[in-house]
């Protein structure tokens, strides 16, 4: 999506302030030398600062200025926010958050799913599986269908706060499924499982559908582990998801 001149300047500075280039407690420079290092007008700062101080980054007030508030009372579910921090560096902390989070909301969504799915989302839940595993069979973007997958049951549940949640998780998720691409047969091992979770939601079966999705999400957990005690290099997010080779 292409973004304004407003879109831009947010993006800018929110990335910046994420990124450290503004400490916890510095103050932005002043509009004008903004509107310089910029090229925008003041209304365009103005607005993007208020921007900025809705997402929980900054705070304005007399005689203090616009000054960087600490990383806890950012709005984490916010997801601009999630992919400032996506771009700045994935950190062990920040993904075993992000995981925990997993752990309590996928289960309770899947439960929903099985119970408020519509035709429309059964047919998007198939078509994303079903393009994992073309991808496995054949080579391809296994992580993309993996995550509407995941996102998919997420919006299945037709709870709207559990959709708003998908959002933060897509980092999470996205980076999840990078790793476990770069994994032997990791991809191929979960397979099943995926097809496990969705099996149970079409027949509706909440139980079923839950124990399935506790499962697989295991599975994601320990590889995640497994990459963070080895101190490997995360996976950038900044680029299109990899390709699993054909076999």
């Amino acid at each position: 999506m292409i973004k304004n001149v407003h879109g831009n300047t947010v993006d800018f500075l929110g990335a910046a302030i994420i990124a450290g280039q503004y400490p916890v407690g510095a103050s932005l420079p002043p509009e004008p030398i903004l509107c310089e290092q910029l090229g925008v007008s003041r209304t365009v700062i103005r607005e993007s600062v208020k921007s900025l101080v809705a997402k929980g980054l900054i705070f304005t007030g007399p005689k203090v200025g616009t000054r960087v508030l600490p990383e806890e009372q950012w709005n984490w579910f916010d997801p601009d926010v999630i992919a400032w921090q996506a771009q700045a560096g994935l950190t062990p902390e920040f993904l075993r958050d992000l995981q925990a989070l997993r752990q309590v909301v996928e289960p309770a969504a899947v439960r929903l799913a099985a119970v408020r799915a519509t035709e429309a989302d059964i047919q998007a839940l198939t078509a994303a599986y079903l393009g994992m595993k073309k991808a496995i069979e054949e080579g391809g973007d296994y992580v993309t269908h993996d995550m509407h997958f995941h996102t998919g049951m997420l919006a299945a549940s037709h709870n709207r706060m559990m959709v708003h949640m998908s959002k933060a998780l897509g980092a999470l998720l996205r980076t999840s499924f990078e790793i476990s691409t770069t994994r032997k047969d990791a991809p191929k091992a979960s397979l099943p499982l995926h097809k496990a979770v969705l099996d149970a939601v079409v027949a509706k079966n909440p139980d079923k559908a839950e124990k399935a999705i506790r499962v697989l999400i295991e599975g994601a957990h320990q590889d995640m582990e497994h990459v963070l005690s080895s101190r490997r290099k995360l996976p950038t997010l900044a680029g299109p998801a990899k390709f699993i080779k054909a076999p």
